[in-house]
């Protein structure tokens, strides 16, 4: 269970966390969680919005230090996907703190009533004294599904991508739908074809904002490719000997493409 209220003490020691709006305090030369004390945190950045307890790694605890002001050495603040390349387990102690500087940031007041909310102490919660409403983060299920028909593999350029980069489909989970009911829905709506055999793989946490990425590799059924207007704005079949630029391995998205392009190699 993640703690997140405390006594703020200047000698408390341990890996540090700094959250400014969606981004984390991490230089360039930076390699590893910060390991100080929370009055060295204090002098360099003042006083915290909010900090707690994170967790553990390596023996030592890891807290989350919250600033929300106007920082001006931009250059030394990271998206979280920047982290991505020193390992899961600091990528995904880097997604929490940030997940839940968003969920401190979003529910200072009650969106029943519209009085001020308090964190609670046992659990990551937000508590209205008035009429009794909790909230918790917000977690939005998202699908990733990556589709093979004979030796190849479907990808797409959606319209937010630069040119020449290609990745697997992926879709949020709408109400009332299960894991499996989104990919097969997503997939007909952005590229017009039917699948079968869904296979899940794993997940993912991915803070952008607060989203969690789960994997399925199908089969592809029937249909022709026709790319959703607004969405997608290209998709082929590739030969896996032969793929466009696509996302790192350290990406779900990344690892199912070499999953994939590993099996159909054999």
């Amino acid at each position: 269970m993640i703690s997140h209220s405390f006594v703020l003490q200047p000698e408390r020691r341990g890996y540090w966390l700094v959250v400014n709006r969606q981004r984390l305090y991490w230089p360039a030369e930076q390699t590893e969680l910060w390991l100080t004390t929370a009055g060295e945190l204090a002098r360099m950045f003042g006083e915290p919005e909010q900090s707690g307890d994170l967790g553990q790694l390596n023996g030592q605890p890891v807290f989350y230090w919250v600033v929300n002001d106007q920082r001006d050495d931009e250059h030394n603040w990271q998206s979280p996907r920047a982290l991505l390349a020193f390992g899961d387990g600091i990528f995904q102690l880097a997604a929490r703190a940030v997940q839940v500087a968003l969920f401190i940031q979003t529910h200072r007041y009650c969106g029943q009533c519209g009085s001020a909310m308090h964190l609670v102490s046992w659990e990551l919660a937000a508590l209205c004294s008035r009429c009794g409403h909790r909230c918790y983060p917000r977690i939005a299920p998202c699908v990733l599904i990556a589709v093979v028909k004979d030796d190849q593999l479907l990808l797409a350029r959606s319209t937010r991508h630069k040119t020449g980069f290609f990745s697997i489909l992926a879709g949020f989970v709408e109400s009332a739908e299960t894991l499996e009911q989104a990919a097969v829905r997503e997939v007909k709506e952005e590229v017009g074809i039917d699948i079968t055999d869904l296979q899940y793989v794993g997940s993912q946490p991915w803070p952008f904002p607060h989203s969690l990425m789960t994997g399925f590799i199908a089969r592809y059924q029937s249909g022709d490719i026709k790319c959703q207007p607004n969405e997608i704005e290209e998709a082929y079949w590739f030969d896996v000997a032969n793929l466009p630029e696509i996302p790192p391995v350290q990406t779900l998205s990344g690892q199912m493409i070499a999953q994939v392009v590993n099996t159909l190699s054999k």
